[in-house]
Formats: structure tokens, sequence, C-alpha cells
């Protein structure tokens, strides 16, 4: 059977002053068989797209990456779980996964939702966390500092594509959810109020300078990033606040193994 046109394979790899062992990437909506409105790159199984057009997809992003990788996939729920990832193929319940293993490439899904990646400066564990405002507010990102062995001045993270601040509506009831978390929180740095209807409060959320606040509580000082709309820029990014019906980008990290 031949293989299925594509478009030209597009990739985000982050820009922080990492090891040389740490590798990381984003993909974008380009470069994969998925059709309209999952067209082209879509790497999710769950979100309606023909399987076989996501499994191919996957594929052509380990040929990327290397036959040599193992990915650890995610079945993501909004939670604050992370888990140590594993090579035996198993879809694990999570919203985190962090590794010491060379080749095992900790990968999280999303289209609007903040991709996180933390590695340490000896390039000995890295980990991967998907925070939408639900699993921030809740401690997604300290969940996964707490998994590593080095203290947190000696980490660095880097916040991949997500919602920007211009187009990321939230209730009241987002708001307080964080008050009622951080309750020094000062909620205005975070949250600007937007009447678009006269009968509800709603805010405009800065998902990322939430998540470089609650680092930087954390003792985390390295922290890179940030300067992305997947809602804005629908050239690149997928977003489920734009279209509800859309593939999702895959956000990968692992550590290299030295060449023999």
């Amino acid at each position: 059977m031949s293989t299925p046109p594509c478009e030209i394979f597009t990739v985000i790899r982050p820009d922080w002053p990492v090891p040389a062992r740490v590798h990381a990437l984003v993909t974008t909506r380009s470069g994969g068989v998925s059709q309209p409105p999952w067209d082209s790159f879509n790497l999710a199984t769950h979100v309606g797209d023909r399987v076989d057009d996501a499994v191919c997809n996957r594929q052509r992003l380990r040929d990327v990456i290397g036959h040599n990788k193992t990915f650890q996939w995610l079945n993501q729920t909004h939670s604050t779980d992370v888990v140590v990832a594993s090579d035996n193929g198993v879809v694990q319940q999570a919203d985190g996964a962090h590794t010491q293993e060379d080749n095992l490439v900790c990968t999280v899904l999303t289209a609007d939702c903040l991709p996180v990646f933390f590695c340490n400066k000896e390039a000995t564990q890295v980990a991967a966390a998907h925070a939408g405002w639900k699993g921030l507010g809740a401690g997604i990102l300290e969940k996964t500092l707490a998994c590593f062995f080095s203290a947190p001045e000696h980490l660095r993270v880097w916040l991949g594509p997500a919602i920007g601040p211009e187009h990321f509506e939230v209730g009241d009831d987002v708001r307080q959810y964080y008050v009622d978390h951080y309750p020094s929180l000062p909620y205005q740095d975070f949250f600007v109020p937007v009447q678009t209807d006269p009968s509800r409060l709603c805010w405009h959320m800065d998902i990322y300078a939430m998540a470089r606040y609650i680092l930087k509580q954390q003792g985390v000082d390295a922290v890179y990033g940030g300067g992305y709309c997947t809602y804005a820029d629908k050239t690149r990014f997928f977003s489920y606040r734009r279209e509800p019906v859309c593939g999702r980008m895959a956000s990968c990290i692992w550590l290299e193994s030295s060449p023999s």
C-alpha cells in the first residue's frame, strides 16, 4: 500500500540552554495525512480522526525522532498524576511523565492547554507535563517538580505553545479556583476583566504568567518559552477554543543516548 501524501513536516524546537543530550520538540499541524478538520498532522487517536491516519502520523514522528526511540503516550484527564515513563508500549493515565532512561520519549498532547518541558542541569532526568487551567491550578507543575532528584534551582523549564491571554476567556469560577488554591495570589496580575456578556463576568487569563508564578514559588528561576498563541496562529497550531473538532500537537522530550 502506498504512503498517503503529506504536507511539509515542521516542528518547533525549544530555544533554551540545556545540555546537548536533552532533546525536545513540539509538532505543528503540518506534515501529516489527516483530513479536515484534523488536517494534517494530528497525533491523537481520540478526537474523531481516522485512527489509521493518526497512527501513520505517529510513525512519521518516529521517523523524524529516530527508530530507536520509544514513546510514552498518555491518556490525559486534566489530573495532577505524573508517572514514570515506560518502554512497554502501555498508554498510562496521567498528565505528566518523567524518565531517567535514554531514548524514552515523554509525550503530551495539546491544542490550547500548556505543554511544559523539564530537565535538570546534569541532563540525567527529563519530564513533560500537560497543564490545562484546572491541572495547573491543582498542582500538576508542583507534582512534576517533586519527581526530580535535583533541587528546583538546578532545573530548567520550557513553556510550549498554548492559548494566549488575549484569547483565553474564562469565567469568574476559574479566577476563584486559583484564588482558593493560591491564597496569596495577586490575581490581577494574571486575570484581566472583560465584559463580553452583560450578565456574566469574564476574564482573560494569562496561563503563561500563571505557570511562571507557580514555578517561581517552587524555586525554579530558569523558565523559558511562552511566546506563542495556539488560538491566533491557525497556520501552525490546532486550537480547541477556535475549532472544537480538531487535532492535537505532540510535545516530546527525551535523553539522547551517547554515540557508541
